[in-house]
């Protein structure tokens, strides 16, 4: 019985390292297509879990367990850099703002929406004017 344990187990590891390959593949995929830097980020996220899930089957593989701190470490570093990376997403999102306040010409064929449309020629009170 233990050999058909130890029979199911390599099997379960290959095919657990398959698919950990495959989701790998299209995860690296998604990190150079986009379209936007937070599928980027998000695409990153995913690269860090599939690192913690490759030790984990090294770790059952192996037999040697010490490699689970090592996936423990990765994830406070993977949790780390994607709050950091949203951080930066969140105050490049506001950045945007700013900048779209300036009066802006029609948009580019194709481009984003402006978020203001605005124009330096319009009151600011209805019946009033910008140098009262």
């Amino acid at each position: 019985m233990q050999e058909f344990g130890a029979q199911f187990l390599d099997v379960a590891v290959s095919i657990a390292l398959v698919a950990m390959l495959i989701s790998a593949g299209l995860t690296v995929y998604r990190l150079m297509r986009g379209p936007s830097l937070a599928d980027r980020v998000v695409a990153l996220d995913m690269l860090a879990l599939l690192g913690i899930g490759f030790i984990g089957i090294v770790a059952v593989a192996t037999e040697e367990y010490a490699y689970l701190d090592v996936a423990i470490a990765l994830a406070l570093v993977g949790f780390l850099a994607t709050a950091a990376f949203a951080r930066y997403i969140y105050r490049g999102a506001q950045g945007r703002e700013g900048v779209a306040s300036a009066p802006a010409g029609p948009p580019a064929p194709g481009g984003p929406e402006p978020l203001l449309t605005r124009t330096d020629d319009e009151p600011n009170e209805p019946g009033g004017s910008r140098n009262d």
